[in-house]
């Protein structure tokens, strides 16, 4: 039987479920803090990081990948720069990105932009214009895609709630190239302390979704990981045949030199033979020349033939040396996030088997007390039927005084 989790299309449905939950907690819990905290909001405010970055993640979701010389590249800078033909205000902030001086990829202009949006408090109508037009969407994102589905349209709906927020951003200071985005999900984890059973199943609800989040994001990190490091061992194979060629073509410039050393040796040669010997050997030596210089100038042609293309290979060898710095780095990064993320994933289970044991305690504890009220009950109208039985029998005991005392008053009369 086919194993339904092996899907593509119930991985990405799952993927953009658990994105949506984590838009939801991150916006709310921006709402609350930034209320609670009554000041404009500012970069260096954890919460709104945080919800930049799982924005961030919603976008990129789906994103069909563009092949360029350094591999696969996505980028969700392109869909944002369609806003300002679908709304004319954004045409200002997408000016403002190009003009800052310090972004130098497509991920830090993106980022700039959804800052400058929130500033402007129109995020969720530039989102909402965007993902009205799904045939513009369809160019850069796959047909699952978050943006494509209704999920996106929910989270558009929830920016909404973000314009009751004042935030300022100054941007010519900061690295938005090489932020790594990573979620924080102990900012979203509940306390457990309640004993309410409604409220204890909601919490493990969400971070089973937390849970399931981490976990999807770990396996695509994993796969990303994989594909890294084939394009490093690829790299590092080409590397070691342009070495190869390198060394070849080296060789083949020594050897280019040594023969026209040759050439001009015995052009000398001939052109001593020449002022010295009778003026019938002249014509046959000149031509002799003439095919020396000839065969001089085919040498050194093919000399500078070998030298352009050396200078290409070096070239293409820095090229690819840097490409493998920068995949370096990337592995490097996504490798610490794997990290932060496999250890918020044991904090989640630990905090899982917690707040298990509290609801299994709370129900305990209801238990406990039901049957001791049925017992008090029980007490109760058992305490109720002997008050009633004394009551019965001080009656009985009244009588039996007042039949004793009219008989002793009637004893009383006759002894006199």
């Amino acid at each position: 039987m086919r194993d339904d989790t092996e899907d593509p299309n119930y991985l990405m449905a799952n993927e953009r479920m658990n994105l949506m939950n984590m838009a939801k907690l991150s916006i709310k819990g921006l709402i609350e803090s930034a209320l609670n905290l009554g000041r404009t909001l500012d970069s260096d405010y954890a919460p709104l990081q945080q919800f930049f970055v799982v924005m961030e993640h919603c976008l990129k979701h789906g994103l069909k990948a563009k092949k360029t010389f350094l591999g696969q590249n996505k980028s969700f800078w392109g869909p944002l720069e369609l806003v300002e033909k679908l709304v004319p205000e954004a045409a200002e902030i997408t000016a403002s990105v190009k003009d800052l001086p310090g972004l130098k990829t497509p991920v830090g202009r993106g980022r700039a932009w959804l800052r400058l949006a929130l500033m402007q408090k129109k995020l969720s109508e530039y989102m909402k214009a965007l993902i009205n037009k799904k045939e513009l969407l369809s160019e850069f994102y796959e047909p699952n895609a978050l943006m494509m589905e209704e999920e996106g349209a929910i989270i558009a709906g929830l920016l909404v709630g973000l314009n009751v927020i004042d935030a300022n951003f100054c941007m010519k200071g900061e690295d938005l190239d090489s932020q790594v985005g990573v979620i924080d999900f102990s900012m979203y984890l509940k306390d457990g302390n309640s004993s309410k059973g409604s409220e204890g199943d909601g919490q493990i609800t969400a971070i089973l979704d937390q849970k399931n989040y981490v976990e999807e994001l770990n396996r695509h990190l994993n796969a990303t990981v994989n594909n890294l490091q084939a394009k490093v061992d690829a790299l590092e194979k080409s590397n070691t045949k342009l070495t190869e060629e390198l060394a070849v073509a080296n060789n083949r410039i020594i050897t280019l030199q040594e023969e026209m050393e040759r050439v001009k040796e015995e052009s000398s040669y001939i052109l001593e033979s020449n002022r010295k010997g009778p003026k019938q050997d002249r014509t046959a030596e000149g031509q002799a020349l003439s095919e020396a210089r000839k065969h001089l100038k085919e040498e050194t042609q093919l000399r500078l033939d070998v030298e352009k293309e050396l200078e290409m290979q070096i070239s293409m060898r820095q090229e690819m040396e840097l490409a493998m710095k920068m995949l370096e780095k990337d592995v490097c990064e996504k490798q610490d996030a794997l990290v932060s993320l496999r250890q918020q994933l044991d904090d989640l289970r630990a905090l899982k088997h917690e707040l298990a044991f509290k609801l299994q305690s709370s129900d305990l504890g209801v238990k406990q007390k039901s049957e001791l009220n049925s017992r008090l009950e029980e007490k109760t109208n058992q305490m109720a039927a002997t008050i009633k039985q004394l009551e019965q029998s001080e009656k009985d005991l009244v009588k039996q005084a007042k039949t004793l005392n009219s008989a002793a008053n009637k004893l009383i009369p006759k002894h006199h």
